[in-house]
């Protein structure tokens, strides 16, 4: 999700929830700690240099029990964010404490926003030398298509 996605998202939400890939939700008490720009520059191993730039807002679950976060409050801070910042329409990344940080993509499903579970990957396959996958076929496909050569059939 861009970030002017969730700004058009706040101005018309009743709360902030956050779901998580377990479909647990974030305490209703947590705190945006941050919004920022995170800029990596680097390498992939196939030696070219990539500059990726995303949005981050860290989520923080505090014993404030008292505190729930309102949708004019966090698109103020977005706000102020782009102000300060000069941060443009990036991808939002959020990052959430679980056993270590995770990090995570953003949706939304029409009421909540959704952390959806992000993954590593090979960014230069075709010059690292990693094998594709084989496709997998199933074993009732290939005796379906046995079957259509019977004897007599013209088909050996």
């Amino acid at each position: 999700m861009k970030l002017s996605e969730i700004k058009k998202h706040l101005q018309t939400a009743e709360a902030v929830n956050f779901k998580l890939p377990s479909g647990e939700f974030v305490p209703a008490h947590f705190h945006v700690t941050e919004v920022g720009m995170v800029t990596k520059h680097f390498i992939d191993c196939g030696g070219v240099e990539r500059l990726e730039k995303v949005v981050s807002f860290q989520l923080w679950s505090a014993n404030d029990y008292e505190h729930q976060l309102k949708p004019a409050k966090l698109l103020h801070i977005i706000n102020l964010s782009e102000e300060k910042l000069g941060i443009g329409n990036l991808e939002i990344e959020v990052e959430y404490q679980s056993e270590t940080i995770g990090k995570y993509d953003l949706n939304f499903d029409g009421k909540n926003f959704e952390l959806v579970s992000k993954s590593t990957a090979c960014l230069a396959a075709d010059s690292c030398g990693i094998p594709q996958e084989k496709q997998k076929v199933q074993l009732q496909q290939l005796t379906a298509e046995a079957a259509c050569c019977t004897p007599g059939g013209g088909c050996c």
